[in-house]
């Protein structure tokens, strides 16, 4: 278990946590002399179960909140630290609020300096900390006098915080390894060392890890956890990572260690956010604040989405739009502070940490973060209706879930999985049953064509459906019979091109005399003029030509057979293969076929796959190319 301190500057937090466990965390020289804690001390109480007690021991100072903030993230048990003579103060407050909005609510209240006051100022205090743990989280929490000086009451909280730790229940190890890193040093002989707490999953030594942002790999050289030399560490830990191939100049507090699936960084996320009741005033749309989310610290803008503004003690669904990206994942949660950072306004629960910039408040889009407030789960079934159903690899990142934990998720909504994405089984009839309705208009449109090929099918039908997952709904509408496929042509089952043979004729003679020359065929003019056609109707036969298949258009003049397209790929692979590249030179006198043809041709090749530009010259990309 995780304590973590908190409350006024000079009310004993540090010589308490000193009482406790002999320990003292004030280890700055600036500490020492100024007698208050300024950044983060750490300290470990073995218990007699075998489960050692980490303690995160705050600064207390108003000039130090980011470090408290830094702190407070990921503990288990929070310790709030009142001093009798003083009773309750602004840090007090202010920490209290954090706590709550941090959604902390297992804890207790050390009443310290209890030998300074006599007995009536003692109950006196503990009234006052009652009535200022009304209404939070830890309105239940016991008030135990102590005294860090004379030890009086030390046993006692040590034997509650013990109690607390043995009824804990210990938190899943689900997900990827997350660890926020508070702290960065080097170890002589043994190099860059980061601590922080673990949020999720689990790590052992030699894994792969990355550090976020930044996307710089480590490996993990060993693992202190809970002050313990392991071999394993995992969530609700607080962990100390030797690591392997980062430099500690590389690395900023807020910064993660993460399994590399979690590497997404992000300056914009969508989230549910509350501002204190205490506020004077709203909180408008765009307002700038401070946000502190893990150990991290960064300046960003609220933009509220589904109000106006936030009233005070009111909650909304906002985004926030942060000056540097962060790691950020849904569940997180975090906390703002006014633009001056003088003060904590609000905090909130981030729901979805990859939010788009545009078209953010539609109803659509707000039903989506509703339903993410009562989990995936709910998300999932909800937005699977949507007409491009929801992308399990972003909600895998998103909710931090490895591929077992997502297709259990899955399992549960009773939804139609295809090419990384859900549907609701409504949503994927629709879907089939649009592209039906486009290939019935298409053959009513254009009868004498053959159909549609897939990818203009997908413009027309489902336009923002990925191509993987229009790929699938095609397969499933072949092989329930619904769609015939004739070359490269998709049809209705009973679709029949109705043949204009005076047409048929014409598209005959086009062909013919692109053939005579493949590689060299005529222009556009050139052939209205061989064929004594208009030049509009030539370009009406050319691209209905290309629709069938039969010739591919190289340029708005200029239109070659695809057997001639397959034959210049062949000469180009050969050079290729030969030389380890070709150029437009060497296929020109090769071919003996004019720069005008064979630059063309290569540029085509280009845009379809088969070869990349390098310079002058072109190397093989994807034989394959063509046949796609």
């Amino acid at each position: 278990m995780i304590v973590g301190t908190a409350g006024h500057v000079d009310h004993g937090k540090t010589a308490l946590v000193r009482a406790l466990t002999g320990v003292d965390t004030d280890r700055l020289k600036e500490e020492k002399a100024r007698g208050i804690s300024i950044d983060l001390g750490f300290a470990y109480l073995p218990l007699e179960s075998g489960e050692v007690l980490g303690f995160v021991d705050v600064p207390g100072h108003e000039r130090f909140i980011h470090n408290m903030l830094a702190g407070a993230t990921g503990v288990d048990f929070v310790l709030l630290v009142v001093a009798a003579d003083d009773g309750p103060m602004p840090q007090t407050r202010e920490h209290l609020q954090i706590l709550n909005l941090l959604g902390l609510s297992r804890g207790a209240v050390a009443l310290t300096k209890s030998d300074l006051v006599d007995a009536a100022r003692l109950l006196a205090a503990q009234d006052e900390i009652r009535a200022l743990l009304a209404g939070t989280a830890l309105a239940d929490a016991p008030i135990l006098p102590v005294s860090a000086t004379t030890g009086a009451g030390v046993d006692d909280l040590r034997t509650h915080l013990a109690s607390a730790a043995n009824e804990m229940v210990p938190r899943s190890a689900a997900g990827h390894f997350r660890l926020a890193i508070d702290r960065c040093f080097t170890l002589s002989g043994a190099g860059t060392v980061v601590t922080g707490t673990a949020f999720a999953g689990t790590a052992k030594v030699g894994d792969t890890m990355t550090l976020s942002p930044g996307g710089i790999g480590v490996r993990i050289r060993s693992i202190h956890a809970q002050n313990r030399a392991v071999e394993t560490c995992r969530t609700g830990q607080r962990c100390a990572l030797n690591l392997a191939g980062l430099d500690k100049d590389k690395v900023l507090r807020g910064a993660w260690i993460v399994d590399g699936a979690l590497d997404a960084p992000t300056a914009r996320f969508d989230a549910v956010l509350h501002l204190l009741p205490a506020e004077a005033r709203n909180l408008r749309d765009q307002a700038q604040v401070h946000v502190h989310l893990g150990a991290t610290h960064a300046l960003g803008r609220v933009a509220v989405l589904d109000a106006k503004a936030v009233e005070p003690g009111g909650t909304v669904l906002a985004q926030v739009v942060l000056d540097r990206p962060i790691g950020a994942l849904a569940g997180d949660r975090f906390i703002i502070r006014d633009a001056s950072a003088t003060r904590t306004i609000g905090g909130g629960r981030v729901l979805d940490p990859f939010a788009p910039a545009r078209n953010r408040r539609k109803p659509e889009r707000l039903d989506w973060l509703r339903a993410r407030r009562e989990g995936p789960g709910v998300a999932l079934a909800r937005a699977a209706g949507r007409a491009t159903g929801v992308d399990l690899d972003r909600i895998a990142i998103a909710e931090n879930l490895r591929s077992d934990e997502l297709d259990g998720l899955v399992k549960q909504t009773n939804l139609h999985a295809v090419a990384g994405h859900v549907f609701t089984p409504a949503r994927w009839r629709a879907l089939g049953e649009g592209a039906l309705a486009v290939l019935a208009a298409a053959h009513k449109r254009a009868p004498t064509d053959a159909g549609v090929d897939r990818e203009r099918l997908r413009k027309l039908a489902a336009p923002a459906l990925p191509v993987p997952v229009f790929d699938a709904l095609l397969a499933d509408l072949r092989s329930s019979g619904a769609v015939a496929v004739t070359g490269k042509w998709l049809h209705l089952p009973a679709f029949r091109p109705v043949i204009d043979p005076a047409e048929q004729r014409e598209l005959e003679r086009v062909l013919a005399l692109l053939r005579e020359t493949p590689l060299a065929p005529p222009g556009l003019h050139d052939t209205a003029k061989r064929l004594r056609l208009p030049e509009q109707k030539v370009r009406r036969l050319l691209a209905k030509l290309v629709r069938q298949g039969e010739v591919v258009a190289a340029g708005d003049d200029l239109h070659f057979t695809t057997g001639a397209i397959r034959t210049f790929a062949a000469a180009v692979k050969t050079d290729i293969e030969a030389a380890g590249e070709t150029t437009v030179a060497r296929l020109r006198d090769r071919l003996n076929v004019g720069r005008r043809r064979v630059a063309p041709l290569l540029d085509y090749l280009d845009r379809a796959g088969y070869t990349r530009r390098v310079g002058d010259a072109h190397v093989m990309r994807d034989a394959k190319a063509l046949e796609k």
